[in-house]
């Protein structure tokens, strides 16, 4: 930047053709907005004492601006003040470049008023515009307008099929993700690196690891440079597939792993139940010189937490502090949940209280769910009264304060709770689970029988009834928020999703095939204890990943020692 002031300041005062100073002017403002040598606050500077920038500024400006650490409005600021002016008159760059800016930031709105720009300016038909359109849509989780405007595109190139893959794979539609994956080899379309990662981060989300395990033959087969990114995004797919030995033969066979790679196989681990393997992989990252993040010590604290490490917990977040780390909401809450969960609820309100930042209410309900566990009705009331202050139509926070008066046999309580909830228009989160068979995604919700396949499920869930019955296993009627008689309690547990999910399981693999299984709630009591008693019956492998962590059940014992 010294040289560039040099240059800035020879400009000014050596006498030249008007053009060519406006030429090294605006040269000036696109190393200083772009250039990671450059100085943004400079370049605003400069550009605001020009009289008529030419497109080129204005471009720069509006990309330079929407690659700062902190995103903000300020391109669609200086894009609406350039179209006020007038003139210059905004190209497919311009166009593009704001786009990005909005999805960034998820300006739907502003987006779509840059939309009717588009189409006004004629540059509807500009590959570069329509590919910076999906990915406005996509990024905005507007998957509807994202596909319609893809569906446009007559060329439709490499990075257009990635951002609509990719598009999809962010909002969990795995088989949508998938299908566009194989109609773009249909199309002749060679993938990269880049789609790849998308491909395998759709496989992830859903579990679908033998998808995956096709994907990554794929890359191999195709001689795909499986670059840092594309190894990381295979150990996290691996990971969160619940098969953690593919996960490390992956990162172990990275040449460079960098902090992101590391945090990955360390949070992979921690989720797996693997507590000590995820904190001895820290320590040999602390080996090779890496340094840690905050997401590395999410996976660090998670380990501890559902390991019931709490003393090593405490040291892991002095090492943090230490290594300058300012503690997040969600670091914040790891510990809350490490707290809770060794049932040391009172530290856990310490903590809460003496936080610099206000919790949030994913800490309130951590908190919530441990004053349950430890039957402190009063002190539950009262974190439930914040925890509605600030989420008063979150269905999540009633369920669990109805939970809460269930489990103590507060019929009373719980029926007002149930009621303010009707009055309020407020519905629950259906349990949903989904299994991959054969390479599609298969979805139950609780108590839907809408499947192809219901009634062969139902066969199925009354052979397991019965054998359940048969080692004298009694329904935890309590996981089931009614007031009813226990026959309808029972009856409500055996069509909890993940039940209907295993059925199908049961129902479409064999033995030595594990069945795996995606849940978007947290796995209940009676459905843990009813999941190890059918691995042992049916001498099956049954891996559950919830919204928290993994269940890895064999011969009727859980990976979690029922301590999750």
């Amino acid at each position: 930047m010294r040289v560039l002031r040099q240059i800035h300041a020879r400009l000014l005062t050596h006498a030249m053709p008007i053009s060519s100073i406006s030429f090294g002017l605006c040269k000036i403002i696109g190393f200083c907005a772009l250039s990671p040598y450059g100085d943004i606050d400079y370049a605003r500077k400069l550009f605001s004492q020009i009289q008529s920038p030419n497109i080129f500024s204005w471009n720069s400006m509006i990309r330079g601006c929407s690659q700062s650490q902190t995103p903000s409005k300020e391109p669609v600021i200086l894009f609406r003040k350039m179209v006020r002016r007038g003139y210059p008159n905004p190209n497919t760059f311009t166009m593009a470049f704001v786009l990005k800016a909005c999805s960034i930031v998820s300006a739907l709105e502003e987006g779509q008023q840059v939309h009717a720009n588009v189409l006004k300016s004629g540059f509807g038909s500009s590959p570069f515009v329509e590919t910076a359109l999906v990915n406005f849509y996509a990024k905005c989780e507007d998957i509807v307008l994202a596909s319609k405007v893809f569906d446009e595109i007559t060329d439709r190139n490499l990075v257009a099929w990635s951002t609509m893959i990719s598009g999809y794979a962010r909002i969990g539609l795995v088989n949508e993700a998938l299908g566009l994956f194989r109609d773009m080899q249909k199309a002749g379309v060679v993938p990269d690196e880049v789609t790849m990662v998308s491909v395998i981060s759709a496989c992830a989300a859903s579990g679908a690891l033998d998808t995956g395990k096709w994907v990554h033959a794929y890359i191999n087969k195709q001689l795909i440079e499986t670059d840092l990114e594309l190894s990381t995004a295979l150990v996290n797919m691996y990971a969160k597939c619940g098969c953690i030995e593919r996960a490390k033969e992956v990162f172990d066979a990275m040449p460079v792993k960098d902090t992101k790679a590391w945090s990955s196989m360390i949070v992979g681990l921690a989720i797996n139940g693997l507590a000590e393997d995820a904190l001895e992989e820290f320590f040999r990252m602390e080996e090779a010189k890496v340094k840690p993040n905050h997401v590395t010590f999410i996976g660090v604290l998670s380990a501890c937490a559902h390991s019931g490490l709490v003393s090593e917990g405490r040291r892991y977040w002095s090492s943090m502090l230490e290594f300058g780390i300012v503690p997040s909401m969600e670091l914040y809450g790891c510990m809350v949940d490490l707290l809770c969960r060794a049932s040391l609820v009172e530290d856990a309100c310490t903590l809460v209280e003496t936080m610099p930042i206000s919790p949030n209410p994913v800490i309130w309900r951590t908190l919530l769910v441990g004053c349950k566990k430890s039957k402190n009705l009063d002190k539950s009331e009262i974190v439930a009264q914040r925890l509605l202050e600030l989420e008063p139509h979150n269905a999540e926070n009633y369920i669990l304060l109805s939970n809460l008066y269930a489990s103590m046999s507060q019929w009373e309580k719980m029926s007002q709770v149930r009621k303010k909830m009707k009055g309020m228009g407020i519905k629950a989160v259906p349990g949903c689970s989904s299994i991959e068979v054969d390479g599609l995604v298969h979805e139950f919700v609780m108590g839907d029988w809408s499947h192809p396949e219901a009634m062969e499920v139902r066969e199925i869930l009354r052979d397991i009834s019965k054998r359940v019955h048969a080692v004298g296993h009694q329904p935890g009627i309590s996981d089931v928020l009614h007031n009813v008689v226990d026959e309808e309690k029972e009856n409500a547990l055996c069509e909890h999703s993940e039940r209907l999910a295993i059925a199908y399981g049961l129902l479409k693999t064999k033995t030595p095939m594990a069945i795996r299984i995606v849940k978007n709630l947290r796995v209940c009591g009676d459905c843990h204890e009813v999941t190890k008693i059918i691995s042992a019956e049916y001498r099956r492998e049954i891996i559950v990943r919830d919204r928290v962590r993994f269940h890895k059940f064999v011969n009727g014992s859980c990976s979690c020692r029922d301590f999750w």
